[in-house]
């Protein structure tokens, strides 16, 4: 017997970064509220059969999924008028034969091998940030601080469903010496109004509420 397919609808919309188109369903595609990002088609395949899948066509660099959305980044070899019907098609066909985008009992092990550079990989600034935006922090200088609490809740109340609206996520990482790191994925990482969110915005409001903060750049990774 056939197995009854889900029905399902998909909506495209562009986000501010023109290199990211944003596909939205009609219901949840992660468990929690997991954001995963996966930058190969080796990372999608840890956790997430719908990432894999989307990496089998050449122009794609980039998935991210979070909640029912799926963000997706291409090279400059296409536009998006020539591939995003194409592309929303194949979301909604796939999830109407899933029910999930991302295996759940695989998240565990996969979660600290996903957004983690290698080894051999020197640090690299984020594309599409001013520079001066950007610094760099050894894991071993990261350690907890009174702050940290304070900057994680005012991120999750009052950015988090910004950039979830733009197709991308913010990571608080770390806080020293006057200096908040953040980590920037989906659409968030690479586009062109970056540098002026992360410092028109997100500076202005942390400074605004805990006097210890200095500013707010982004995490070379």
């Amino acid at each position: 017997m056939a197995t009854s397919r889900i029905p399902t609808s998909v909506y495209a919309e562009m986000t501010p970064n023109p290199a990211v188109m944003k596909f939205v369903a009609d219901r949840k595609l992660v468990p929690g509220q997991e954001q995963l990002e996966f930058r190969s088609k080796a990372e999608a395949m840890l956790c997430s059969p719908l990432a894999t899948e989307l990496f089998n066509f050449p122009f794609v660099t980039n998935v991210f999924i979070s909640g029912s959305m799926v963000s997706v980044t291409k090279d400059d070899s296409l536009g998006w008028e020539m591939i995003v019907q194409q592309l929303r098609e194949y979301v909604r066909e796939w999830l109407m034969d899933h029910e999930h985008a991302v295996e759940a009992d695989k998240l565990a092990e996969a979660m600290p091998q996903l957004g983690t550079p290698s080894a051999d990989t020197p640090p690299q600034a984020p594309a599409g940030l001013d520079p001066d935006a950007v610094k760099f922090i050894a894991e071993e200088d990261i350690v907890p601080s009174e702050h940290d609490d304070t900057i994680k809740q005012l991120l999750e109340e009052f950015v988090r469903p910004a950039v979830e609206q733009d197709g991308g996520a913010i990571d608080f990482k770390a806080f020293k010496e006057g200096t908040v790191y953040v980590h920037l994925r989906g659409a968030c990482s690479g586009c062109p109004s970056s540098t002026q969110t992360l410092k028109g915005g997100i500076e202005q409001l942390l400074k605004s509420k805990i006097d210890a903060v200095d500013e707010v750049v982004a995490l070379g990774v």
